[in-house]
């Protein structure tokens, strides 16, 4: 009984305490909220934000204006990131007439081009900036590996990927086939690694090289991503250039880079080469300037396109319909389209002597014809010259060709010695037509480790 009076005692007590607080509460309102019944109180209003707007949502069934906003949508390869990248996004945009030059004036040319054939492929349109890292996007690039063209094919990979390189022609500096033959590479060793990173390294230093850096990583129980090898300088630098440009290229904005829109059209055309024809005469048809023919038709190294060479010629899209109409008219005429002759060297007869009856300096003769010191000249030797009488231009021309790779120089320590070369060699002038048809299939062998370029 006296348990039982205890703890109503202090139930009691309880209620008399909370009552009393909630008095006390009620005292501390201001005297109009006292006033007002508890059940009719309005809380004071919490005041929200609104989130920050989403970013417009990209509708990628319509083609974008501007070709990098295509080039943007189909970013897909992962990002790197690492203090590499910050440096050369350093370097490039405190050069940035420098990045808007080469990016509008010289990939201006190519890019469309480029991004088309990395979509029909389903790789990431961001490789289209990969010929910005190799050369600049300049086709007349020769490296100190010997390495040609846009995308730098050393010769042994661009044989391997069927890139003809002949007396007449190095499609290695080829728009469309060094493109074609660079994107089926890139995919050879993205599927050889399953990695972008990896592929990209092996595309500068070699795969095999890449593989065995792999293999002595994995020897030694550490990670064997592109950031985890150990490797050259240049191929360390390799994919954070290319990084620091996508990042460039996908928020210009927020770097304070003014990148001029190209148009997201196509640049160029082809047509069909009408049998031999000079360079200078093509350009001359098509209403450009030499300099500018050749950047679009690169792979042509003497002044004249053999008959015999297949490949379509390439203009500018708003230059196609003035070439084949001057065509037509120029052939009307009966006029040549070559002012080129082949002359085999006689017996007593002389360059000099030669370059002299055919109106030009001997220096642009053996240019043109790829006359070096180790050259054996001598009867019999097929040199190109001018037609007698022609106008062609010998020192525009001279001088607006591509530069021949040098020869391979021989190793000055080997471990056997190496051959002289025969003097009474006949040397490469010009070759037969090959009557074999090119063959176009996709090589099986893998290329061997590639000589390491330097910029």
């Amino acid at each position: 009984m006296f348990l039982i009076t205890n703890v109503r005692l202090l139930l009691v007590i309880s209620l008399l305490a909370s009552t009393t607080a909630g008095h006390a509460s009620e005292d501390q309102l201001p005297s109009t909220e006292r006033m007002t019944p508890p059940h009719a109180r309005v809380l004071p209003m919490e005041v929200i934000e609104d989130p920050p707007p989403l970013p417009p949502m990209i509708d990628l069934t319509v083609e974008p204006d501007d070709l990098w906003q295509r080039m943007r949508n189909g970013f897909g390869m992962a990002d790197l990131h690492s203090p590499l990248v910050a440096n050369r996004q350093s370097w490039y945009l405190n050069r940035p007439d420098m990045l808007r030059r080469t990016f509008v004036e010289r990939g201006g040319r190519y890019l469309h081009h480029i991004v088309v054939e990395l979509e029909k492929r389903g790789m990431p349109t961001e490789l289209a900036l990969l010929p910005m890292v190799e050369s600049a996007y300049n086709p007349l690039a020769l490296s100190s590996a010997r390495a040609l063209g846009i995308w730098q094919f050393i010769p042994s990979t661009g044989k391997s990927y069927n890139l003809e390189q002949n007396w007449w022609v190095d499609e290695r500096r080829d728009i469309i086939a060094s493109t074609d033959a660079a994107l089926n590479y890139l995919q050879t060793i993205y599927e050889m690694h399953g990695d972008w990173h990896l592929a990209l390294a092996s595309y500068n230093w070699g795969e095999n090289a890449v593989a065995r850096a792999i293999a002595k990583n994995q020897a030694k129980g550490l990670p064997t991503d592109y950031s985890s090898l150990t490797m050259p300088a240049e191929t360390r630098y390799y994919v954070p250039k290319l990084q620091a440009l996508k990042n460039i290229v996908a928020q210009p904005e927020l770097f304070g880079f003014n990148l001029a829109a190209i148009p997201n059209e196509p640049y160029f055309e082809t047509v069909l080469k009408p049998g031999r024809m000079d360079v200078a005469v093509a350009a001359r048809l098509a209403e450009m300037s030499i300099e500018d023919f050749i950047l679009l038709n690169p792979a042509y190294h003497r002044p004249v396109m053999n008959g015999h060479q297949a490949g379509p010629l390439v203009l500018p899209v708003g230059k196609v319909d003035t070439f084949n109409a001057n065509l037509e008219r120029h052939t009307a005429q009966d006029k040549p389209l070559s002012n080129w002759q082949t002359h085999t060297l006689k017996r007593g007869e002389t360059l000099h002597k030669l370059a002299a009856q055919r109106g030009m300096d001997v220096t642009r003769l053996k240019q043109i014809n790829g006359i070096t010191a180790r050259t054996k000249v001598g009867p019999g030797l097929n040199l190109l010259v001018p037609r007698p009488g022609s106008q062609a231009s010998h020192e525009q021309i001279s001088r607006a060709l591509p530069k021949l790779p040098p020869e391979k120089s021989v190793a000055a320590k080997s471990k056997k010695p190496q051959k002289a070369s025969s003097p009474t060699k006949k040397p490469a002038a010009k070759p037969a037509p090959k009557k074999t048809a090119k063959k176009t299939a996709k090589p099986t062998s893998k290329k061997t480790d590639k000589p390491q370029k330097k910029k």
